[in-house]
């Protein structure tokens, strides 16, 4: 293993892990600021979606820091869960607000 694949294991590996649900938060967000007069209900649920993505993104990216850490593993995946959630809830809400 030479030093640019070090660099890459220990520095670009955690960023780039974490960019996966924290692209899904990105999306919760942006359907937020798009979808005008919309429930407040529905608002919250996307916040929450976009929290739970982003709190999983920050799990990851700690994981993939401290792997010996399992909890962080664990917390990512409920986090990951909750957020997928949120988000099929919020799709269900939207079809029933509209």
């Amino acid at each position: 293993m030479n030093m640019s694949d070090e660099f890459e294991e220990k520095f670009i590996k955690p960023i780039i892990n974490a960019c996966y649900p924290g692209t899904l938060a990105g999306l919760s967000l942006a359907v937020l600021q798009i979808t005008l007069n919309i429930p407040a209900y529905l608002k919250i649920v996307l916040l929450a979606s976009a929290l739970a993505f982003t709190m999983s993104a920050f799990f990851i990216f700690f994981y993939s820091i401290y792997p010996a850490r399992k909890k962080l593993w664990t917390l990512s995946a409920m986090s990951f869960l909750s957020g997928l959630s949120c988000s099929i809830l919020a799709i269900v809400l939207l079809f029933v607000a509209l």
